[in-house]
């Protein structure tokens, strides 16, 4: 028989902000890393490209919320209130690594499965992320 200590387990914590199986929990995390290219035209040949180096990191967490079961109906809007203060947040998993400062560029909610009232059974969100940058003081 598993053992119910009461803990709540993290996932990702985004500044003050927590994902996890009690509240938003979410179900795919995708990191794209690009790379930067400057092309430069010449005569009479094809342009040459030039390595600029490594572009800003974005990570879209993808998932669903059922606030009737955990959480609550206002977790996206926490999200998006977080976005408007336009500030670069520290990013921590759940098995510790520090991933650094990250923004939130984007939050995208979907509702459906309406009670009577029309509060939503279930919230389908998407959160997109940015890399920071090192220059933070």
């Amino acid at each position: 028989m598993p053992l119910n200590l009461g803990i709540s387990l993290v996932m990702m914590g985004l500044g003050l902000f927590r994902f996890g199986v009690n509240r938003a929990a979410y179900q795919t995390l995708t990191r794209e890393t690009g790379f930067r290219w400057a092309q430069m035209d010449r005569v009479g040949r094809k342009p040459a490209l030039q390595f600029l180096g490594p572009d800003a990191a974005v990570i879209t967490l993808e998932g669903v919320i059922y606030p009737h079961f955990k959480g609550g109906l206002r977790q996206v809007e926490l999200m998006a209130a977080m976005a408007g203060l336009g500030q670069p947040m520290m990013l921590v998993d759940g098995l510790g690594w520090v991933w650094s400062r990250w923004v939130i560029e984007s939050v995208t909610e979907k509702k459906s499965f309406f009670l009577g009232d029309g509060a939503p059974r279930k919230i389908e969100f998407s959160m997109t992320l940015k890399a920071y940058g090192g220059d933070l003081l």
